[in-house]
């Protein structure tokens, strides 16, 4: 079953001498249980991909479908409601909420969609358990390390019936091994049956993924997996390095 579907998706920022093209004609479909890796060198339109994926976006040509969902198609509150409950998205700069504690932000979108307080924090607080922030439940995200709120961030994109998980560099503020613990979890989801789109710049966490697309100035140039070894995607014909 196809989840993400993007076709002849093109994105343009500015227009006359400011304008920049972030995607050119990009054409990608990705199925339930399948994770796929996005690498590419900075300004490569990798960020921009995930945002149209997510909804966060619309593309200025082409379409972008979630389990058949055309998104430029759904109105304000129908998008919203689409991203609470079917795509999860761990941001770059976490995009967690201050006021709120590590339980409440993980908890949010359940609340967000309508379900009740005390089932949102039990939902919560194993969320926060599986990313090993037992405990840290009533903790606010300026008494967290930058890793352990990357960590928060995650569960909340993990948590509830999610078939979409768009990732973006997630394991940057990480240590080795908890990072090996967060691709765990993203490859368990996606092994349950959700689509997984992972952005990141490291060999070793792309080995993870079914399928590596690699990025240059907004065009796909290449595919490969999936890989037998992290150093394998180093050495593949025709990717920038």
């Amino acid at each position: 079953m196809t989840i993400l579907e993007l076709t002849g998706v093109h994105r343009t920022h500015g227009s006359g001498e400011t304008e920049v093209h972030a995607l050119r004609g990009i054409t990608l479909t990705i199925a339930a249980g399948e994770l796929v890796a996005v690498m590419g060198p900075s300004g490569s339109g990798k960020s921009t991909l995930l945002n149209l994926a997510g909804g966060l976006d619309r593309p200025s040509q082409g379409t972008v479908r979630v389990e058949g969902t055309e998104l430029g198609g759904c109105g304000r509150r129908a998008l919203a409601a689409l991203r609470r409950r079917r795509i999860g998205y761990v941001f770059q700069d976490l995009n967690l909420l201050a006021s709120l504690t590590a339980a409440e932000n993980v908890a949010l979108p359940l609340e967000l969609d309508g379900m009740g307080r005390r089932k949102a924090a039990r939902l919560a607080g194993a969320a926060l358990s599986e990313v090993d922030l037992a405990g840290y439940d009533a903790r606010f995200p300026d008494e967290m390390s930058g890793g352990q709120q990357q960590r928060v961030a995650i569960a909340r994109a993990l948590i509830g019936d999610r078939r979409l998980i768009l990732a973006d560099e997630p394991t940057g503020a990480l240590d080795s091994q908890t990072g090996e613990t967060v691709l765990r979890l993203l490859r368990s989801k996606v092994d349950e049956g959700a689509a997984g789109v992972l952005v990141t710049h490291d060999a070793r966490h792309a080995a993870w993924a079914d399928r590596v697309v690699f990025l240059r100035d907004g065009v796909i140039v290449d595919t490969a997996g999936p890989l037998a070894e992290p150093d394998e995607l180093l050495n593949t014909p025709g990717v920038a390095r």
